[in-house]
């Protein structure tokens, strides 16, 4: 097998070899759709009119508390659409944490990846919407126990998946299993919300690279999409696609560009909605469908999401995707 030497995003992996056996397998010998590695959290969402001013009370109503996630919540969708489904985090051993585990469990998620770091807090967000504008702000704290180390990972899981999903917050871990991957001919899907140390070495790493508005802008310094794409794609994914809320998405590959609008909605909450049109784009991707019927999938159920409070709550079912054309 292989690892990785430290390493800046400007230059691509050193790599040396260290071994051809596969680390310790964590999760029973079972193949699994996708093997997902990456946030898990316990979110408490509110709704508001507006959003105040400094120093100033607000209320909020219809108060949900769900399982969140960029990567756990498209495993959530994905497992409901009859995919089978690994993930691999961190909770701390603090009732969130049990909380988590839980909201994964009732999802029929593998959790055997699951790590519990002791005398540690886990994942949390406190999430205000406003359902007038169809916004949502997000107040999030990280988990406070240590990341998951390369060492952690379930390597044989991964060889065993049809498809490695993470949002590359992990990211020593990240680069680890998505070199893996590589090695062994897994496609990697990327959620990168966040244009954070390491995240374009993942992109070098990757297939199909999916990133959020914020981090296309950070990337070229302006808000300009397709010039996003075409960087992304000099890295060496196949695609690289750029979600961009209520204005649609753009998505690059073959020498293509795809531009599209988002799906007509009265949106409530936009809370997950990028998570699941990762879900979205996943399951087209294991269905073989084309690309353009994969990026079609994810915008229309990252629209339905948004109907509803929270990021799970509104996830379409296997039903409506086949009424849908899915």
């Amino acid at each position: 097998m292989k690892t990785l030497i430290p390493f800046t995003d400007r230059h691509i992996p050193c790599i040396v070899s260290l071994s051809k056996t596969v680390r310790g397998e964590i999760v029973d010998k079972q193949d699994f759709d996708i093997f997902g590695l990456g946030q898990c959290s316990l979110d408490y969402i509110g709704t508001i009119s507006d959003f105040p001013r400094a120093d100033e009370k607000c209320e909020f109503l219809h108060m949900k508390i769900q399982g969140g996630g960029p990567v756990a919540t498209a495993l959530a969708a994905l497992s409901r659409w009859g995919l089978t489904c690994a993930f691999c985090g961190v909770v701390g051993d603090d009732f969130f944490g049990d909380a988590i585990r839980n909201s994964l469990l009732q999802e029929k998620i593998n959790t055997q990846g699951l790590l519990i770091r002791k005398d540690s807090e886990s994942q949390f967000a406190f999430v205000a919407c406003e359902p007038g504008r169809g916004r949502r702000t997000i107040f999030w704290r990280r988990p406070t126990g240590p990341p998951p180390h390369p060492d952690e990972i379930d390597y044989g899981a991964i060889r065993r998946s049809k498809v490695l999903h993470t949002d590359g917050l992990f990211m020593d871990a990240a680069l680890q299993a998505c070199m893996f991957a590589r090695e062994n001919g897994i496609p990697v899907v990327v959620d990168a919300g966040t244009l954070r140390e390491g995240m374009l070495d993942i992109a070098r790493l990757s297939d199909y690279f999916i990133s959020s508005e914020t981090f296309a802008a950070t990337l070229v310094g302006k808000d300009d999409p397709v010039q996003a794409c075409e960087r992304l794609l000099r890295l060496g994914p196949r695609v690289a696609a750029v979600t961009l809320g209520s204005r649609g998405y753009i998505a690059a590959h073959n020498g293509k560009v795809m531009k599209n609008p988002a799906y007509p909605v009265a949106a409530i909450d936009t809370t997950g909605c990028g998570d699941v049109f990762h879900a979205g784009f996943i399951y087209g991707l294991i269905r073989r469908w084309n690309m353009e019927k994969c990026f079609d999938c994810a915008a229309w159920s990252a629209a339905q999401v948004s109907l509803r409070i929270g990021g799970r709550e509104g996830i379409p079912t296997l039903g409506e995707m086949h009424m849908q054309g899915y």
